[in-house]
């Protein structure tokens, strides 16, 4: 390793200067007041808070802006930082009512299920009077974010009803291509479609888009090649479009740019679709690695975390040419010094809070773990929400094959974190560790049941959205889990009697009652 990322040695091995400065805290952080200060937000967390900020808006004429988000969720901070935090945000958001439900908050789940918005975070324009504008991406850059903004609030319609009008044929202005374009199509919890339905309707779209909207018409089409590649299905035209698509939008940096949220996020899945294995895949990925690499030099990527997300699919891309699947020593070094820089420079506490998961992230898929442990544990003592970090640890120790260690840091993730949702959440995610990794442990996997659902609230919010869909995975766990084995059986017997009598204390005719009774079916 060269000496300029050499510190002092320990524990037998040189510790990068870089991460040293990092974790003997050279560098401060500087809070902000949640989620940003300077808008006038309006927090809301039920159907009576929800319904005063629409009548404020018609009272006023202005449209509402809902920001659905979670302390600890790494691009809702990154949000935070770089969006709400600018002046010309700031000044924007005198247009509209801002709204924010902090998904933690009693009360919240049921407020998602009214707007569908399920994942953190969901950015939603609504009119005064309740009516969905759309609903805004949080993976562009902000200059680009504004653009759809503007375009949004001085929308007439909606835009489904813009979808609609496009795929009837019907011609539509350039703000609203721009609208459609930038729609933030996964996260709208009302398109329950298969992917492959979703991406013929993208693709429709992108066909009817006017010649000189050309950026638009690339968009909606790579947002279709996407959703086609995670899936694997398309027919031989299909595919020699996404060729041509991507050879075009490769071929020219601006557009490289403009759609580089997609192009990093789906890199490995789009190359793997479109390229069979061999020397085309390896050309197509090293053509996709080339493009990237010249943005990042750019200095067009508008975010340290946006940074990380390109070397993460620089990561992915030089893993899909390699025959071995593996970095070489050089793009180790390589992926070190960018994530070293990258963490160093970033000293806002929100920003932290996005940067670290991602870098530690990039680390492990590098398959330099040490380093990633690390980082990790360096940034726990400062961490907005460090229990989001631990959860890293645990996939750090599971790489290595540690059982032991993943399991201490998914139990200490779940324990030291704070909210009923995120609780919730973590705890899902422990007990499912537990039953997958030691499923022999009876008595610990019905301790942790129990201590789940010992912390459930008897209130109707309790089973709605991301806390319903975790109680899901955990009844379909521990049914899956029980099989025919009497003390299984019996330890998810004693956790469903636990659960009925949490049922029975919920009011009849709210929907929450219902979710509760289909937790844990008997059988």
């Amino acid at each position: 390793m060269p000496d300029v990322l050499r510190g002092p040695l320990v524990a037998g091995r040189w510790l990068p200067a870089a991460l040293l400065a990092l974790a003997l805290g050279a560098h401060g952080a500087t809070p902000l007041a949640s989620p940003a200060s300077g808008i006038a937000w309006q927090p809301a967390a039920s159907d009576g808070e929800v319904d005063r900020a629409f009548a404020l808006a018609r009272a006023s004429g202005k449209p509402v802006f809902l920001y659905w988000g979670a302390v600890w969720c790494p691009p809702c901070n990154q949000v935070k930082a770089t969006l709400f935090s600018r002046p010309d945000f700031i000044e924007r958001s005198r247009a509209f009512v801002p709204v924010y439900v902090d998904g933690d908050r009693p009360g919240a789940q049921k407020v998602a299920a009214r707007f569908r918005v399920q994942g953190y975070p969901t950015m939603v324009l609504f009119k005064p009077d309740g009516a969905e504008i759309t609903r805004l991406p949080g993976e562009v850059d902000p200059e680009r974010y504004l653009l759809t903004l503007g375009a949004a609030l001085d929308a007439q319609l909606p835009a489904r009803e813009l979808e609609r009008r496009a795929l009837a044929g019907h011609p539509l202005e350039p703000q609203q291509w721009r609208i459609l374009a930038f729609y933030s199509w996964e996260t709208d919890g009302d398109r329950d479609a298969p992917a492959g339905g979703l991406a013929a309707r993208l693709e429709q779209l992108a066909s009817r888009v006017p010649a000189p909207l050309g950026e638009m018409r690339d968009r909606l089409a790579l947002k279709a090649l996407a959703l086609r590649s995670e899936t694997g299905a398309g027919a031989p035209a299909t595919l020699e479009a996404g060729r041509q698509l991507t050879g075009r939008v490769l071929g020219d940096a601006g557009s490289v740019a403009l759609h580089a949220d997609l192009l990093t996020a789906f890199a490995a899945d789009m190359v793997k679709w479109l390229a069979p294995p061999g020397v085309a895949r390896r050309e197509l990925a090293a053509r996709w690695d080339a493009s990237l690499q010249q943005l990042a030099d750019s200095g067009r990527i508008a975010s340290r975390s946006a940074l990380l997300d390109t070397l993460d699919a620089r990561v992915s891309l030089w893993r899909l040419a390699a025959e071995s699947g593996t970095l070489t020593a050089q793009q180790r070094r390589q992926v070190l010094a960018q994530v070293a820089q990258v963490v160093v420079a970033s000293t806002d506490r929100y920003e932290r809070q996005a940067v670290v998961p991602s870098a530690a992230h990039v680390l492990r898929e590098a398959s330099l773990i040490e380093e990633s442990d690390e980082l990790l544990k360096a940034e726990l003592p400062r961490a907005v929400a460090p229990y989001y970090h631990m959860l890293g640890l645990a996939r750090n120790a599971r790489q290595r094959n540690d059982t032991a260690d993943a399991l201490r840091w998914y139990e200490q993730a779940w324990r030291s974190s704070e909210g009923p949702a995120t609780r919730l959440q973590w705890g899902a995610t422990y007990l499912a560790s537990v039953i997958e990794l030691s499923p022999q442990d009876v008595p610990r996997i019905e301790r942790t049941a129990r201590a789940l659902v010992g912390e459930l609230q008897p209130r109707a919010e309790t089973f709605y959205e991301r806390n319903q869909r975790a109680l899901l995975r955990v009844s379909s766990r521990l049914t899956d889990w029980q099989g025919d084995d009497p003390a299984r059986r019996r330890a998810v017997g004693q956790v469903r009697r636990q659960l009925a009598a949490i049922c029975a204390k919920l009011p009849v005719r709210d929907a929450g009652r219902g979710n509760c009774a289909a937790l844990l079916p008997a059988g």
